[in-house]
């Protein structure tokens, strides 16, 4: 075999060690990965079985065997506790003020967003900063403020106050990913709609818009747990108790001295379970709305 076939054949064999090696790294590159991500779920789905489990069990079991399972599913702990917190109502005020925040935000922020993205000047570049300054801005920094306007416009206690405030709060936020958003999209699409002789507000109407839906599903679900997580607020602003959202129905399981198992795991089940639902009906959506604007 001459000089020149022994190098051929040589460097096709490193070659191939080289392939293989790659696989065998790239494998357990994967198995770690796979390893890694299950851990972090687990970890992150025992907290709630655990929420799940104590809800169905009573006070003795629990004191007897903290960690235990439930010897049967105590329906009873939901019928108490559903009919202690007012739960329907309490679900209504919650999902009314939440959707009327992401209506307002979306169409508030997204007005604001489309100059911001499209207009390439000073000014814009500093209202824009102006604008997403209420991200760094702690909320309860303009509380007082935000309380004393709520009083002289006579809107404490009342579903337009809560909504006006969390609006306020999530402006911010809305304007970031609206103008974060916008800047990947391309103009063309919006020359070519105003070469047809469609105005300003049309081309936003009928072309921009109908673009903003999967960051405008991300935005929501960051708007929903604000709302849905909040106690302070509704606190703050609300005093009638038919008024109050989920959140805080479940905080007053909370005694002074002591809490209630077989009351507080049934409500926070209650709570988080429209959220876990949302979210998985929504999950495409939302990791849509994430990714959107990664690439142009």
């Amino acid at each position: 075999m001459s000089s020149e076939g022994l190098q051929t054949q040589s460097s096709g064999e490193i070659s191939v060690s080289k392939r293989t090696k790659t696989k065998n790294k790239q494998r357990w590159v994967d198995r770690f990965q796979v390893l890694f991500l299950s851990v972090l779920a687990i970890l992150i789905l025992l907290p709630i079985f655990y929420m799940i489990s104590m809800s169905f069990r009573t006070r003795r079991e629990i004191m007897m065997d903290p960690l235990g399972l439930p010897s049967s599913l105590l329906i009873e702990n939901y019928q108490k506790v559903a009919e202690a917190m007012n739960y329907g109502t309490s679900i209504f005020n919650t999902i009314f003020i939440t959707a009327s925040v992401i209506v307002l935000v979306s169409i508030l922020s997204s007005l604001a967003a489309y100059p911001l993205a499209r207009i390439r000047h000073k000014l814009s570049t500093w209202l824009y900063i102006l604008l997403t300054l209420g991200l760094v801005i702690p909320p309860f920094a303009g509380l007082t403020p935000l309380y004393l306007f709520m009083r002289d416009l006579g809107l404490l206690n009342s579903y337009l106050g809560l909504i006006i405030a969390y609006t306020t709060l999530n402006l911010p936020l809305g304007v970031f990913f609206y103008t974060s958003f916008m800047k990947s999209v391309p103009i063309e699409l919006e020359e070519a709609a105003r070469l047809d002789g469609a105005s300003y507000l049309k081309t936003y109407w009928y072309v921009v818009l109908p673009l903003l839906r999967p960051i405008t599903g991300t935005l929501g679900l960051f708007i929903t747990l604000t709302v849905w997580n909040d106690i302070v607020y509704p606190l703050l602003f609300v005093t009638d108790d038919s008024k109050y959202t989920i959140m805080v129905a479940v905080v007053r399981f909370l005694g002074t001295y002591s809490i209630d198992p077989t009351q507080l795991f049934p409500a926070a089940v209650l709570a988080s379970a429209p959220l876990l639902i949302l979210f998985m009906l929504l999950q495409k959506q939302v990791v849509s709305g994430i990714t959107a604007g990664a690439v142009k």
